[in-house]
């Protein structure tokens, strides 16, 4: 089925993309926009999008040569519903857009040239690059005021980094960071229940499927935190879109009406035999902003165990639910050449010699930096696919140290690169050599653009390859062709039956209709991680489990700075609530991975295991990279293993055998503020320290373990060089963490990195 997908939500001055999926390359693809706002300026005449566009259009036709347009790009001119079709070689599909009015103000942002770290007078020409350009050098250029260098742009309410780069060079970079007011995004959980018989009657025609959105608005954060005080005055409000994939247009239409506020109440009567495939429903939550949809899939079943009736039962559930065996890991990210050590060169039968010490550290998720063919050491160049690094090993070695893994317990995630490959894949080589079946796999820009000086090979008159930042080796691959999306596809469907889980590097820069389809493509129990920086909640609608936290990392490496208080990580915590995301277990918490300098190089030991344990005492993925927990102090290097800190590795051991053991720091909610913000210090620097108390999410506490004590916990946690003490509310008797969780609490608490008390 080429059916482009779920309905999409969108913003005024924000496009989407649509496309077909499982797309044919030599099959033929139309777009047609059937109905749109009243207010929007779009035609609505029936005729097909095909050809080029003026950048002013609203449906854009991807970059292809090709007559037809397998993949658009809707930009909305005005709020409301945008009604398309696809003429696919499976017939005729249907595609709305719901589109929100536009969230961006207008801002400028001001760098004094002074601040630049190149002379003023050798300054030709500076670059804004930053994710609203997808880091795309020499595309905006901001211009001279005076003294300073300044860019006016719209962009959303909250906190923005962004970097002036000199002469488009960056290592010419000038970082800053802009605040623009405003609310965050709400969000919102979906629940269902089958309600029998209406009025108590037991007529099960007159049962009924009763979806209820629950819906919160975001935090408010304070004058010096991401956007201001201002959260919005109107009232979060949800609009239910049923997929236009399961049902016909009428049948949809007479179900969305059932809607009362944040209610859906569907007859089973409305689930006919025409639906045996069931039905979904999608809930988008709204204000000031919208949000990210939550999504609930009801089906007939005969033999359900929902719901009664001569029509059969009812079964309820989440179609994007991640899998069980991903419900808060503990992940181990190893850099798959330099983890044997500095004698032997790391394969995967090196690898797989190590897995005993992989599980002695209490992890269940291997997460291994690229092993595909590559000319890199670190392996994100990829030129073959479908084979494995000859340096690392053949297939079946790759193979059986997955095998080996999973006999102790441990997952294997791989590393997913398919926003880009390297310039010396061959495909990318017949691209640049003019071969017409490659022509449109990679996208081009215009060669004013270059910042490499590089003498690219030009398919058209002045362009080249388009690249990010300055990456000249990784052309980025063209998601607007049918070609490129079918062999990645395929790609996709190689590796997630070998592996069980992807981390996709580089998530930010493929299309959210690719990975909505990856999604659905995988097996049910695998694990999608994104690489999205900074990290984003559309990314998990429907699309990935597991998100990297940035802005606990931001806010983890200011505090090992001393450019914050150790009550940053509070801050961290509500703005990602701030930015939509309602679940706080479904982000991949992190003090350094292989692309950052290391922790303990930059702040000290003692910094690190108060980092190490934020992570590890907080919901969501604790994730240990390679070394980390080995003293390691370069960020590549091979992993300390005769010369180790094996002082520290056993603390990592120590808070990881914790989390295993007590459900609530898995699983429990996070208050800062009650209990915790009592805890004061007697001895020892306040900036320095944290506190935070875990409770169960519900009153009816259903951890892991049943016998688990539901008692909250109080985390305290120290940044400082030297142990402090504080004093700590009355009930805490026993401190978790210290030696075998024996340690008494007395009026005053020592402690050297964290406390866990009960």
């Amino acid at each position: 089925m080429h059916e482009p997908g779920p309905p999409r939500t969108t913003s005024v001055g924000e496009s989407v993309e649509l496309a077909p999926r499982s797309p044919d390359p030599d099959g033929t693809y139309e777009w047609t926009l059937r109905d749109a706002p009243a207010e929007s300026d779009a035609r609505v005449d029936g005729q097909p999008v095909s050809g080029s566009s003026d950048d002013g259009e609203l449906l854009v036709p991807g970059e292809t040569s090709r007559p037809d347009a397998p993949v658009v790009h809707l930009r909305p001119d005005a709020p409301g519903t945008y009604v398309l079709t696809l003429d696919a070689p499976d017939g005729t599909h249907r595609q709305r857009v719901r589109a929100y009015p536009d969230e961006r103000q207008s801002v400028e942002l001001r760098v004094p040239a002074a601040d630049l770290p190149v002379d003023d007078g050798d300054v030709d020409r500076v670059s804004v690059m930053w994710p609203h350009n997808d880091r795309l050098l020499a595309r905006d250029r901001p211009e001279r005021d005076g003294d300073d260098w300044i860019y006016e742009v719209q962009i959303p309410p909250g906190r923005h980094g962004f970097s002036f780069v000199a002469n488009d060079d960056p290592g010419n970079e000038h970082r800053d960071e802009v605040t623009v007011p405003g609310p965050g995004r709400p969000r919102v959980s979906m629940s269902a229940t089958v309600v029998e018989g209406g009025e108590g009657e037991g007529d099960a025609d007159a049962s009924s499927v009763r979806i209820v959105a629950d819906t919160e608005a975001p935090p408010d954060l304070d004058g010096e935190g991401d956007a201001g005080r201002r959260t919005g005055e109107s009232p979060v409000a949800v609009d239910f879109l049923v997929d236009d994939r399961d049902a016909d247009p009428e049948t949809v239409a007479r179900i969305e009406s059932l809607a009362a506020g944040d209610t859906l109440t569907i007859p089973l009567a409305e689930l006919s035999d025409d639906l045996s495939g069931g039905i979904r429903v999608h809930a988008v939550p709204n204000a000031d902003r919208y949000g990210a949809a939550e999504t609930i899939r009801i089906e007939r079943d005969e033999e359900g165990a929902v719901g009664a009736g001569e029509g059969g039962s009812v079964t309820v559930s989440d179609p994007h639910a991640p899998p069980e065996w991903a419900d808060s890991p503990t992940i181990y990210e190893v850099f798959v050449r330099s983890f044997a050590g500095d004698t032997l060169p790391t394969t995967f039968r090196e690898i797989e010699r190590r897995v005993p010490y992989i599980e002695s550290l209490g992890v269940d998720t291997l997460w291994l930096t690229p092993v595909l063919a590559s000319p890199t050491e670190h392996g994100y160049h990829v030129t073959d696919y479908y084979d494995t690094a000859a340096d690392l090993g053949s297939r079946e070695a790759f193979e059986s140290l997955v095998a080996a893994c999973h006999e102790a317990g441990i997952k294997v995630v791989f590393d997913l690169v398919i926003n880009h490959t390297s310039r010396d894949h061959p495909v990318f080589q017949m691209h640049a050599a003019g071969v017409d079946a490659y022509a449109d796999h990679y996208r081009r820009a215009d060669g004013d653009f270059d910042v490499t000086d590089t003498d690219w090979a030009e398919l058209a008159a002045g362009d080249m390859p388009e690249y990010y930042f300055n990456w000249r080796r990784i052309p980025n691959l063209n998601f607007d062709s049918p070609a490129v999306r079918e062999w990645l596809l395929d790609v996709v469907d190689e590796w997630s039956a070998v592996v069980d889980g992807f981390r996709a590097d580089v998530a930010w820069g493929v299309p959210h209709g690719f990975w909505k389809e990856v999604s659905e493509r995988v097996p049910d129990d695998f694990l999608l991680l994104d690489e999205t920086l900074p990290h984003d909640p559309f990314y998990g609608e429907g699309e990935f489990d597991v998100h990297y936290d940035t802005s606990l990392y931001d806010a983890l490496r200011d505090v090992g700075a001393g450019d914050a208080p150790a009550d940053a990580i509070a801050d961290a915590f509500a703005r990602a609530e701030w930015l939509g995301f309602d679940d706080p277990g479904v982000q991949m918490r992190y003090v350094e991975n292989h692309d950052e300098e290391r922790y303990l190089a930059e702040y000290g030991r003692e910094a690190l295991k108060a980092a190490a344990a934020t992570v590890f005492t907080l919901p969501g993925a604790p994730m240990i990279y390679a070394g980390q927990e080995r003293g390691n102090e370069t960020y590549r290097g091979p992993v300390r293993w005769h010369d180790g800190d094996n002082d520290l590795t056993d603390f990592h051991r120590d808070l990881a055998a914790l989390r295993e053991r007590e459900p609530l720091l898995r699983d429990g909610a996070v208050d800062f503020e009650g209990r915790a913000a009592d805890v004061s210090v007697v001895d020892g620097d306040p900036e320095r320290v944290t506190a935070y108390e875990r409770t169960p999410a519900t009153d009816d506490f259903e951890g892991d373990d049943h016998d688990a004590d539901p008692d909250p916990l109080l985390v305290v946690v120290n940044f400082a060089d030297r142990p402090v003490t504080v004093e700590v509310p009355a009930g805490f008797e026993t401190d978790l963490f210290a030696g075998d969780g024996s340690g008494a609490v007395d009026e005053g608490v020592t402690v050297e990195s964290v406390a866990v008390l009960r």
